[in-house]
């Protein structure tokens, strides 16, 4: 029926439909904001992804990390895990540092380690030996009951398992099925894979630290960022798959190389190999497209007394921006550098490497008698972009990421009070917010959920399969 042009309605006008909509317009967007993320109250709020269940037959973290992404967003994510072992994540421990609680009953010398924590929250944990003909009839039962799977074996092991995706979509044609691995298909298809390797096989390694003739060498980033980063990617891929299935009907299977994905973050670099054959250097803390845009070391700490070393030491690092005309002629007047601007004056000189090499150097001799503090208030006094680069205690101090609930102390139901980054970390949203249950379980935590409530199991039958060390 045609719209009668003569009746107006008041959804049909721009502008508040409510006095609370007209007070929300007229709040300044800060304070907006506040309200609209009101961080430490997603849990009143709904899970975006209620009611997907998922598979994981993962180790590690870069495939862990692709699923627990899910169980962040509502998911309902069950860990397989081997039994007795589980995860090899978890006999992992920054130098030794601590364990945890046992690992297992049958373990009760072996904890699990720090380096565990982050990769598995809200997930739920069972153990089975999903390799062996006894428990096939458990593992397809979950199959059956569950929207997609993501594993890291070596390529075609599960094919062999009679578990890979051309079995599994037999059982349920829905089901999404994700191979997170090393190279992927190819001449090097049966090369496994970790993040060093990642950073290494891909390039990425090759552009990251400074260059040999200022004394450096390659680098690996100190923390697995391809393993996160890779895991991330994952989770792309799974919600698209979710949507197309939502159009279809139909599951699919997701192919994934973490070496492949530490390529994508090299950002130019390949058109540049194309365009001009110029095989990409690096240069440290410097953005090589701007200049002055980097890091710079000066000579004292903000904290000389105190007892860690990572203050007492490492607190002496300054980013500085002032790769604009004028901002570059406001630092040379400051650090007493007139002659450099006199030099460079134009940005398509100051970006060449010899002038980054003069400039970046004078920069540091002037803050060589200064500390942190001192150079970031200089320079930021004079308008110029300049911040601390910051420690992980100095993150959690931070007033900023305070508000914004990026850092906070959870309670966990068996680890107790535990100083987490997650959640609101990974990105605001305002009506299906992430947030955590729980950080970690031990090895085949919730069997008794999962075989006995959800598939239907006797107790006793699990009794019998935990004796004969099948879960």
């Amino acid at each position: 029926m045609a719209k009668d042009l003569r009746v107006t309605r008041l959804e049909d006008l721009p502008g508040p439909k409510s006095k609370e909509e007209l007070e929300e317009m007229k709040m300044p967007y800060e304070e907006f904001c506040r309200k609209a993320f009101d961080p430490g109250n997603e849990m009143t709020k709904p899970q975006a992804l209620k009611g997907i269940r998922w598979l994981s037959t993962t180790m590690y973290i870069f495939t862990p990390h692709s699923v627990s992404n899910l169980a962040e967003l509502g998911a309902e994510v069950i860990k397989v895990e081997m039994p007795r072992m589980g995860d090899p994540m978890r006999h992992t421990s920054p130098f030794n540092e601590c364990y945890l609680y046992p690992l297992h009953d049958s373990r009760p010398v072996t904890g699990t380690g720090m380096g565990f924590l982050n990769a598995n929250p809200n997930e739920y944990h069972i153990t089975m030996d999903y390799h062996i003909d006894e428990m096939k009839e458990a593992f397809y039962r979950l199959v059956k009951m569950s929207d997609g799977l993501t594993e890291c074996y070596r390529p075609g092991t599960f094919d062999r398992w009679k578990q890979s995706y051309r079995y599994l979509q037999e059982l349920n044609p829905r089901f999404i099925y994700v191979w997170g691995g090393g190279f992927g298909y190819g001449p090097k298809v049966f090369g496994g894979s970790y993040d060093i390797l990642g950073q290494a096989h891909a390039g990425l390694a090759s552009v990251t630290g400074m260059h040999e003739f200022m004394g450096g060498h390659c680098t690996k980033h100190s923390n697995w960022c391809i393993d996160w980063y890779s895991g991330t990617q994952i989770t792309f891929g799974i919600l698209a798959a979710l949507l197309w299935r939502r159009k279809t009907g139909l599951g699919t299977m997701i192919e994934f190389s973490q070496v492949q994905a530490a390529t994508r973050a090299l950002g130019y670099t390949a058109p540049l190999y194309g365009r001009f054959g110029i095989v990409r250097q690096r240069w440290g803390n410097w953005d090589t497209q701007l200049c002055v845009h980097g890091i710079i070391l000066c000579g004292k700490s903000d904290y000389p007394d105190a007892i860690n070393p990572q203050d007492k030491y490492e607190a002496r690092y300054v980013m500085v921006s002032a790769f604009q005309d004028a901002d570059f002629k406001e630092l040379c007047d400051i650090t007493g550098n007139k002659e450099l601007y006199e030099k460079y004056k134009a940005h398509k000189d100051r970006v060449e490497a010899e002038a980054q090499v003069e400039i970046y150097a004078a920069l540091e001799r002037w803050a060589s008698d200064k500390s942190r503090s001192e150079v970031v208030k200089t320079l930021q006094d004079a308008g110029l972009l300049a911040e601390p680069v910051m420690n992980d205690r100095e993150v959690y101090e931070c007033e900023h990421y305070r508000q914004r609930g990026t850092i906070r102390w959870l309670e966990d139901p068996i680890f107790g009070d535990v100083l987490q980054h997650g959640t609101y970390s990974a990105g605001l949203m305002e009506k299906t917010p992430r947030r955590l249950f729980w950080i970690w379980r031990p090895v085949g935590a919730d069997n008794v959920k999962i075989y006995h409530e959800l598939l239907g199991y006797p107790v006793s039958k699990i009794e019998e399969w935990y004796e004969k060390s099948w879960i």
